[in-house]
């Protein structure tokens, strides 16, 4: 048993040995208690010195000589580099401090004993609570290239004005390929950043966002400027999920370290003041600091290391999902408008646009290709081709398709026939799906019924109109069936109510009584 482990009862009776023990007995005792001659004999010395008390306590662990403990000018020169990293706004943590002096071709102590000597200096502050880093999952593209990451963060020029720092850097080997301090976080600045640092560091299989509006608004219903010009390079655009800001974790702390940077310098004056403070701590960044999670490299080192992810193939261009519904286009076929329109006011009022009638089961009309390549006609949205925007095409519907031609007679596509108002119909979804967040309302064509809630005033609404069903059914369920000359109301019971004919405009109201047209 070493003489550090001997137990207090043990020392006590060594401590107090009697002078006239018998011949043999110190053997036996050492046996007994699984101890040497040689440290029964010590305790004896030692209680001779302090005392039998004394012996009991046991003695300092404490070697004589420490061939192998770090020179003290060693710890004084790793407390001043870690003084220098936080005069700098830079981090300052033990891994920090051993890259900076391995680079200054010192030999480092280990991670642990720079955060011992830190602990025993006083200069670091213990955080016992802090998740360890066994803990951590992380996720990292195999290549460079392979996906980016982009964000934004705030911040205050010296006089108090509010700008966007706007970063991009290279999932796989933390790189930052491009930083714009702009007015603000708008999407024409997300552009101009993404777009630099692609002609720089050439384009990225992907790049992941958060869902605010200059960056990543699909998750809202429809696309920005950033991601049209990224789908115009092959790009996938992708966002984390919404209120998940870990999901872009890189990114967020690649603010927290220039924003650390920015506090330890006088703050900018100008946009252009502090753009330069930001493309001094990038090149630092790429070139200078080791990176924890990259094996101690610096991102410039980590991109060299594995050939970039191959440039991706624009594909075609599909129309994105409009997030609302428009109204019928004004340009429609002669037969449709009402033939009796309003007559002018004074010269000073303004003229009312006479009102147009609802489509029939079957019709035709010209109307003109947006941009995005699509075609409002029957209250729905209808993509053609990108090819063909800005050029007028008729439209010709029955009571089951409705088909698009060029005026040379040339078929361009078709789809079916919209049973309500507020439809999408594309390539991706022939049949067509309801936009959110829009009420669809059924169209005029094949007879159809809906159920209506009768409101308080005692009506119920179809057909882009109101029909009075009784203001003693308020709150009951009524059906409102219609074919193509009459729309009948019934009740639950299928109980005839009231039956009118069926109106040829939108916007008017039906009753026992209807009330004159207003002008």
């Amino acid at each position: 048993m070493d003489f550090n482990h001997v137990p207090a009862d043990v020392r006590w009776a060594i401590a107090n040995w009697p002078e006239d023990a018998e011949r043999g007995a110190v053997t036996r005792f050492c046996e007994r208690h699984e101890i040497s001659r040689s440290v029964f004999y010590k305790i004896r010395r030692l209680a001779l010195e302090v005392g039998p008390v004394g012996a009991t306590e046991p003695g300092s662990r404490r070697p004589h000589a420490s061939p192998t403990r770090t020179d003290e000018g060693v710890v004084e020169h790793a407390i001043a580099v870690r003084a220098w990293l936080v005069e700098q706004g830079l981090d300052a943590g033990p891994l920090s401090v051993r890259a900076r002096m391995r680079r200054q071709g010192l030999n480092p102590p280990s991670r642990a004993t720079l955060a011992r000597a830190f602990a025993a200096a006083g200069v670091s502050r213990p955080e016992p609570r802090k998740r360890p880093r066994a803990a951590n999952r992380r996720f990292v593209y195999p290549a460079p290239n392979c996906c980016w990451q982009i964000d934004a963060f705030t911040w205050s020029l010296a006089d108090g004005t509010t700008v966007a720092v706007h970063q991009v850097i290279d999932d796989h080997s933390r790189m930052a390929v491009g930083t714009l301090v702009a007015d603000g976080e708008t999407a024409k600045a997300a552009v101009q950043v993404v777009s630099t640092a692609i002609r720089r560091w050439g384009v990225p299989q992907r790049l992941l966002s958060d869902n605010g509006l200059a960056s990543g608004p699909t998750r809202r219903g429809f696309t920005g400027k950033l991601v049209d010009y990224l789908i115009d390079l092959g790009v996938k655009p992708i966002t984390g999920k919404p209120d998940k800001p870990t999901t872009q974790g890189k990114n967020e702390r690649f603010h927290q370290t220039l924003q650390k940077w920015l506090n330890a310098r006088p703050p900018a004056k100008t946009i252009a003041g502090l753009q330069a403070l930001v493309d001094e701590f990038d090149a630092y960044y790429n070139h200078e600091r080791a990176h924890q999670a990259i094996d101690g490299l610096t991102p410039a080192e980590a991109w060299a290391a594995t050939a970039p992810a191959p440039e991706p193939t624009p594909q075609p261009r599909m129309p994105p999902v409009p997030p609302r519904a428009a109204r019928p286009p004004a340009v429609i076929s002669p037969s449709t408008i009402d033939p009796n329109p309003p007559a002018p006011g004074p010269a000073a009022s303004p003229v009312r646009r006479p009102r147009l009638t609802r489509p029939g089961p079957e019709g035709a009309a010209d109307a003109r290709v947006r941009t995005n390549g699509q075609v409002t006609m029957l209250g729905c949205l209808f993509y053609i081709s990108t090819d063909r925007a800005g050029q007028s095409v008729r439209v010709v519907w029955n009571t089951s398709t409705i088909e698009f031609l060029t005026h040379d007679g040339e078929s361009l596509t078709h789809y079916p026939r919209p049973t309500s108002t507020g439809w999408y119909y594309g390539p991706r979804n022939p049949d067509g799906f309801p936009l959110a967040s829009i009420p669809q309302t059924p169209t005029a064509g094949a007879p159809d019924a809906v159920e209506r809630t009768v409101s308080k005033g005692g009506y119920v609404g179809a057909l882009g109109c109101k029909f009075y069903a009784s203001t003693t059914r308020q709150g009951q369920k009524v059906t409102l069936a219609w074919s193509q000359d009459t729309v009948t109301i019934t009740d639950t019971t299928g109980a005839e109510i009231y039956r009118y004919a069926r109106p040829t405009q939108t916007g008017t109201w039906h009753g026992p009584r209807q009330p004159p047209t207003k002008s």
